[in-house]
């Protein structure tokens, strides 16, 4: 005997396993089950999907059985491919979201470090002010390659602390260098120049 089951079978366009349970019914129906399987699909909402069942006589399976499973079966496929296709998605979603908490996270803490360095660097650069050694406050004060975003008020920074220091200790300086010239004592006649030539004349 010729039959052509397994052809069409084949012909049916699904992803996994076709599962067929057959069963003889009351009087000389059979009861047919079709499930699909695709253990591909992680999804476990395709555990909810119910198996196509038939009641029918073996000549009406004979004469509308694929018919009546090609649409249902296409359709569960196309489900199940699409849910593994969903998770495969969500799943990617959930890694690169993942990785742009942690890229979040790690400019996050570099900043706090950042602001916490320049915070720091500040707060010395007040101190040695307060004690009145500004040029080591500016030295304190930071780069502004280190934190660009603070250009300006680094700017400031030095600038207050270079006019404490640099205007002042510049012309205290030139005091210092410029001795005053010396107060000669005049000679007169008959009188003695030195404290010598008093006590000679003596």
């Amino acid at each position: 005997m010729n039959t052509n089951f397994f052809n069409q079978i084949q012909q049916l366009d699904f992803t996994g396993v076709l599962q067929l349970n057959i069963s003889k019914g009351a009087e000389s129906n059979l009861i047919v089950s079709v499930m699909l399987h695709n253990e591909q699909c992680g999804d476990n909402a395709k555990n909810g999907i119910p198996p196509l069942t038939f009641n029918a006589t073996p000549q009406e399976f004979d004469e509308g059985f694929f018919e009546q499973i090609t649409a249902p079966i296409q359709r569960v496929s196309g489900l199940m491919v699409d849910m593994e296709k969903f998770l495969k998605q969500l799943e990617e979603v959930k890694k690169q979201s993942a990785i742009e908490k942690d890229k979040t996270e790690k400019a996050k803490k570099e900043k706090e470090a950042k602001d916490k360095k320049f915070k720091e660097a500040m707060a010395k650069a007040d101190e040695l002010e307060k004690e009145g050694k500004h040029r080591e406050a500016w030295m304190k004060v930071p780069d502004i390659t280190e934190f660009p975003e603070k250009a300006d008020e680094i700017r400031k920074r030095k600038t207050s602390l270079s006019d404490k220091f640099a205007t002042p200790s510049l012309f205290g300086a030139m005091e210092e260098a410029t001795p005053e010239p010396p107060q000669a004592v005049e000679a007169k006649d008959g009188y003695p120049t030195s404290e010598t030539d008093e006590e000679e004349q003596y």
